[in-house]
C-alpha cells in the first residue's frame, strides 16, 4: 500500500517495497540485512503473518528504511478485509505510515522526494510515526476543505479516536475554534476535554441532536468532522449552522449514509469527504504542506500526538483486534525494534 512517511524511520525492516509519503532521517548507505521482519496479508480475513522476507535490490523509485514504528490505521484493516477502497494484489504489506531511518536510496531521487520528510530535531520517532495519516486528515478536513475560521464551532465524532484527537488539537490550538466532542463513553469524552475539547456529548446516552441545540444556543455547529457515519453521521448533518460545513472522512460505525439532498439546500449547506491518500496522487502540493505543517507545528509544541497504544510487531493481530473492538484511545503504533 501507498504510504506517509518522515525520516529518521518506521517498521523495523530494510523496507524494499515503495514508500509511501513517510517520516525519515537521512542515513544513506548500503543495506547489511539479508532478511527482514514484515507482516503479510496473504490471505484476507486472516490474521497476518509475521514473516522474513529475502532482501532484494532497490528499485529506481523505492527507498530502504529502518523502520522504528509505523501506525496502525483503521484503513489497514478494512484493507486486510477487502473492504478498503484500494485493493493491493495478494500477497501485500499493509501500512500507510512509519518513521525510521533511511539506509538506501534509489536513483530517482525526485520521486524520493514525494514519499519522504525529515524528521525534525525534538521529535521522537513515535510521535512522528503518528502523525501522517491523522493530522494530514486533520488538516486537510479543517483547512482545504472545510475552510474552518477562527471563532467558529466544530464538531468532531468519535473524538477520542487517533484522527478525533488530531482533528481536537489542530481546531483548537491552530486553529483556534471551538470544539464540541462527541463519542461513545464518558471516558472517551473525558478525554476529549483534557485534550482541548471545550465540550462533550456521549452519544451512547444522549440525545446527540438536542445537546447539540443546547451547546449552540439552538444555531447550530458549523463545521462538522465525521468519521463514524450512520445516524450520527445523519444527525450531525441535521444540525449545521446556516451555511455549515460537514466534512466526511470515514465510517467506524459500518454504515455508509445516504445523504437527503433537501438538507444540504434548505440551510445552504455543504457535504464533502476527505480520502488524504488521494491528494498525494491528485494534488500533491497540498498533499505536502499538510505534512510539512504537522511536522513544524508538533516540532513548535503547538500540536502534540497521543499515543493511547504502543504493540510489537509480532503483535499486529492484537492491534488490529484493540482498534476494531475500540478498546484502544487515540493513536495505536507498532513497534519494530
Amino acid at each position: 500500500m501507498a504510504a506517509a512517511g518522515l525520516a529518521r524511520c518506521l517498521f523495523r525492516r530494510s523496507f524494499p517495497t515503495t514508500l509511501p509519503s513517510w517520516l525519515l532521517d537521512r542515513k544513506d548507505r548500503p543495506c547489511c540485512f539479508r532478511y527482514y521482519r514484515a507482516a503479510i496479508c496473504r490471505k484476507l480475513k486472516v490474521p497476518l503473518a509475521i514473516e522474513e522476507v529475502p532482501v532484494r535490490p532497490i528499485q529506481p523509485d523505492e527507498v530502504r528504511v529502518d523502520v522504528h514504528f509505523c501506525g496502525v490505521n483503521f484503513a489497514d484493516i478494512l484493507t486486510c478485509r477487502g473492504l478498503y477502497q484500494e485493493k493491493p494484489s495478494l500477497p501485500f504489506i499493509p501500512g500507510l505510515e512509519l518513521a525510521g531511518q533511511v539506509l538506501e536510496i534509489g536513483t530517482n531521487v525526485s520521486t524520493v522526494k514525494k514519499k519522504l520528510w525529515q524528521i525534525p530535531d525534538g521529535i521522537s520517532y513515535q510521535e512522528a510515526a503518528a502523525l501522517p495519516v491523522c493530522y494530514g486528515t486533520a488538516l486537510l478536513a479543517l483547512e482545504q476543505r472545510a475552510q474552518t475560521q477562527p471563532g467558529e464551532t466544530v464538531l468532531v465524532t468519535a473524538a477520542a479516536g487517533a484522527t478525533g484527537l488530531a482533528l481536537i488539537d489542530v481546531a483548537s490550538n491552530i486553529l483556534q475554534a471551538k470544539v464540541i466532542a462527541a463519542a461513545g463513553s464518558d471516558e472517551k469524552c473525558k478525554l476529549a476535554l483534557q485534550r482541548g475539547a471545550k465540550a462533550a456529548v456521549n452519544y451512547s446516552q444522549s440525545n446527540l441532536k438536542e445537546e447539540l441545540k443546547s451547546l449552540t444556543g439552538g444555531q447550530g455547529v458549523n463545521v462538522v468532522i465525521d468519521a463514524v457515519g450512520g445516524n450520527v453521521c445523519l444527525t450531525a448533518l441535521r444540525s449545521l449552522a446556516w451555511e455549515g460545513r460537514m466534512v466526511v472522512i470515514g465510517f467506524t460505525g459500518g454504515e455508509i449514509m445516504s445523504i437527503p439532498s433537501n438538507l444540504l439546500l434548505v440551510k445552504n449547506v455543504s457535504a464533502m469527504g476527505v480520502y488524504w491518500t488521494r491528494y498525494q496522487q491528485e494534488n500533491f502540493p497540498v498533499f505536502s504542506r499538510c505534512m510539512s505543517l504537522a511536522l513544524q507545528y508538533c516540532q513548535e509544541g503547538s500540536i502534540r500526538p497521543y499515543i493511547g497504544g504502543v504493540f510489537k510487531l509480532e503483535e499486529i493481530n492484537d492491534a488490529f483486534e484493540s482498534v476494531t473492538q475500540r478498546k484502544t484511545t487515540g493513536k495505536v503504533l507498532l513497534s519494530v525494534k
